[in-house]
């Protein structure tokens, strides 16, 4: 004989639910965004920030259907750290550019001897 569970308890245990699926779009921002950081940062890491939004968006309005909010959330990390780590890199690059030529031109000068030859010189 069986009897019926106690209140408030399903009678049969609850079935098992898998976990949505991940939007393509959230694991395609993280791709980007990983391969910001190591190669091409500028290029890369502004699509991984804008792709990464959309996955955001489409994870939100579908109602449970889709998963990868994490997914989603570290392509756009990665890709604002590779697009600030290019644009950093870009800065130092010119900075290094301006000071060595100002710094150059300021100790250096040429002297014409006269022969349609010149020379360097440089006060060190």
């Amino acid at each position: 004989m069986s009897y019926p569970p106690p209140p408030g308890q399903q009678p049969y245990p609850p079935m098992y639910q898998p976990p949505p699926a991940s939007s393509g779009k959230a694991t395609t921002s993280l791709v980007l965004g990983i391969v910001s950081l190591v190669f091409c940062g500028l290029f890369l890491g502004i699509p991984a920030m804008i792709v990464s939004r959309q996955a955001k968006r489409e994870i939100r309005e579908s109602g449970g259907r889709l998963g990868g909010d994490g997914l989603a959330t570290a392509g756009f990390v990665t890709g604002l750290i590779g697009t600030i780590w290019s644009v950093i890199s870009i800065i130092l690059v010119v900075v290094v550019f301006v000071f060595g030529a100002t710094w150059f031109n300021a100790h250096c000068s040429t002297v014409s001897d006269g022969n349609g030859g010149s020379t360097v010189n440089c006060d060190h």
